[in-house]
């Protein structure tokens, strides 16, 4: 288990923090918790309706995102982005379910977005100093810790994030020594992303509180830990 703190002490505070996917339950309380440390010099604040536009739909909205941001020490980058369900499209009980469209459109949002936004951040960071780049990935994008089935997609989509997020910190290990990057399951947080499944018996946390959770997480990791797939706990989760 990675050691917890509960001050984000171990970056330095020189630089700045970014947040993609803001207005969501979870980034918008990643933006209060962060802009509250004092830790880092701002903290901006990016979605796709927000004054810092940022649409992981678009890979030309993505690099000139990143683009806006060089000469800027980025020394924290939340990924709180993904997709889970809408009016439309809810998570599959059986293969009878699986439709192109939605599985298309859940890698889109939870894996291609995201290696897009690595792509273009991750060259960003210091060479000095520690530097992280956190993406919000699911437990139940385990495979090893897969037992119920169902949600094909949404699954699917997390595990490839997974992947992706490996292969990334593997590449910048070789030059970002004290950088890392990370997957995170943040558990189950009350946001419209979880309100039809809350009545499942699930551990509903608000997103304050998950937030202050990982974030303590995250101040606790090291460069050893990049590459790795965490719960808000700091415990190691199965590939």
């Amino acid at each position: 288990m990675v050691q917890r703190n509960d001050a984000l002490t171990s970056f330095p505070d020189d630089g700045i923090a970014v947040v993609a996917g803001a207005t969501g339950g979870i980034g918008a309380a990643f933006v209060r918790a962060l802009e509250a440390s004092g830790r880092f010099s701002r903290v901006v604040a990016a979605a796709r309706s927000n004054d810092v536009a940022l649409d992981l739909l678009d890979p030309c909205a993505i690099a000139d995102f990143a683009s806006s941001l060089k000469g800027e020490r980025i020394r924290l980058v939340i990924d709180a982005t993904g997709f889970l369900h809408d009016e439309e499209r809810m998570p599959e009980k059986s293969w009878r379910d699986l439709d192109a469209g939605h599985m298309a459109y859940s890698y889109a949002v939870n894996a291609i977005g995201p290696a897009l936004l690595m792509q273009h951040l991750l060259p960003l960071l210091p060479r000095e100093g520690k530097a992280a780049f956190v993406t919000l990935s699911a437990r139940v994008g385990s495979i090893g810790d897969n037992r119920i089935g169902g949600w094909y997609s949404y699954r699917a989509s997390k595990a490839a994030l997974n992947q992706i997020m490996r292969c990334a910190s593997i590449e910048l290990g070789r030059r970002w020594r004290e950088a890392l990057c990370v997957a995170m399951h943040p558990g189950t947080v009350h946001s419209p992303l979880t309100q039809p499944f809350a009545k499942s018996g699930l551990n509903v946390r608000e997103p304050d509180v998950a937030v202050n959770e990982m974030l303590a997480v995250i101040d606790g990791l090291t460069s050893e830990e990049s590459g790795g797939f965490f719960d808000y706990r700091g415990e190691r989760l199965p590939w």
